[in-house]
């Protein structure tokens, strides 16, 4: 059975940073492509980014672009989420996703079977 666990949320001041990194086990890392996805107080689920199999291609959210990178390490299981330039808009609860073999970078929520419990995000004002 495949599991996600995330960790490095918290509390930052705009303006900060804050790295988020996701592992996967129980199964093959490399046959999944990988995305992040919010979801901030009373609204819905929001795409963040994405990442294929090989790394090779990213996709992300018009929001964050140029401020958050999304990155994976194959060897480790684990995708990353690195976040520069937080604002407090960014607050949310942050969750890693699992796409099994279509070698996108897919930001439909309903394309990923296998989801994590999620981190908070609090960007202070």
């Amino acid at each position: 059975q495949v599991q996600l666990v995330e960790s490095g949320g918290g509390l930052v001041q705009a303006g900060g940073s804050l790295s988020l990194s996701c592992v996967l086990s129980g199964g093959p890392f490399i046959y999944y492509d990988m995305g992040w996805f919010r979801q901030p107080p009373g609204k819905e689920r929001e795409f963040v980014a994405a990442i294929e199999w090989s790394g090779g291609r990213t996709s992300y959210a018009d929001s964050v672009k140029g401020r958050f990178t999304i990155s994976r390490e194959n060897t480790k299981s684990t995708v990353y989420l690195q976040m520069n330039s937080l604002r407090p808009g960014d607050t949310a609860v942050y969750s890693c996703a699992a796409n099994r073999g279509v070698g996108m970078p897919v930001s439909s929520a309903s394309a990923y079977g296998y989801w994590g419990q999620g981190t908070q995000v609090t960007v202070s004002s």
